[in-house]
């Protein structure tokens, strides 16, 4: 009967230790691992939902901090992180992360800069600091200087030119505008009807219209040009007839005013 009881004994002292061992190994383990610093690993250039995945199994936190749209690039990606990689950190840190926008910023049409009327090159420099593309649809006659802006396009739809601007329409950043520009050559101008005129009176109109003044003949009886008479003209004057900016209108002068004049 003692003997029994001895054995009984025995046991739960052995089961003792043995749980005692079993609580200090545990206790070993976990103040072993207590403060231990992990390797950060890099998640820039990474999708957010692999980079989430990947970090929950590596005991981290991805937090999304901010989102930038940058053109070219597809949305969701990290672009920054916060700690860097290969930092020492430790179990369960939250790591910060930059990402890229799935839509890009939109922003309208007041918010550009005055265009019209504004040299070309210039203002698409000005624009190119807002990530605005530019580049020239085409070319017009305008009287002023060349290479001016007339007449601005986006999406084939005018928002800008001599009317004004369509202020309320939206923009997407990393889109382009299309700019006509202006020219002095190649327009065309209505043909003037000068005969009859004083060359004076004629070669003031002649000239305003950027057309230029020659003289082929006369009829011998004129002494003073500037009071001289037109009695014909190269080419004539027909309703609806034009010649290009920069051209001549020959004249043909006369002392004598013609008497079919009024």
């Amino acid at each position: 009967m003692n003997l029994k009881i001895f054995i009984k004994n025995l046991l739960f002292i052995g089961l003792f230790f043995v749980g005692v061992l079993i609580l200090v190994l545990l206790w070993l383990r976990i103040y072993t691992n207590h403060g231990q610093k992990l390797n950060l690993p890099e998640f820039i250039g990474m999708k957010i939902e692999d980079a989430s995945s990947f970090a929950q199994k590596e005991s981290f936190q991805i937090i999304v901090n901010d989102s930038v749209h940058i053109i070219g690039k597809p949305g969701g990606t990290i672009i920054d992180q916060n700690p860097k990689a290969n930092s020492k950190v430790k179990e369960n840190r939250k790591v910060y992360v930059t990402t890229t926008k799935f839509i890009a910023d939109r922003f309208k049409v007041q918010a550009l800069p005055i265009l019209y009327g504004r040299e070309y090159e210039r203002k698409s420099k000005e624009l190119s600091f807002m990530d605005i593309n530019c580049v020239i649809k085409d070319y017009q006659y305008d009287p002023g200087e060349p290479d001016h802006i007339l007449e601005v396009y986006y999406k084939d739809t005018k928002i800008i030119s001599s009317e004004g601007r369509k202020n309320e329409v939206e923009l997407e950043k990393g889109s382009t505008l299309e700019f006509v520009l202006s020219k002095r050559l190649g327009g065309e101008m209505v043909v003037p009807d000068v005969v009859c005129m004083d060359f004076e009176s004629a070669a003031f109109l002649i000239e305003n219209l950027r057309l230029k003044v020659g003289i082929s003949a006369s009829d011998g009886s004129f002494t003073d040009q500037s009071s001289a008479y037109i009695i014909a003209q190269y080419p004539v004057f027909d309703p609806g007839a034009t010649v290009q900016i920069g051209d001549s209108i020959i004249l043909t002068l006369s002392q004598v005013k013609p008497k079919n004049c009024n």
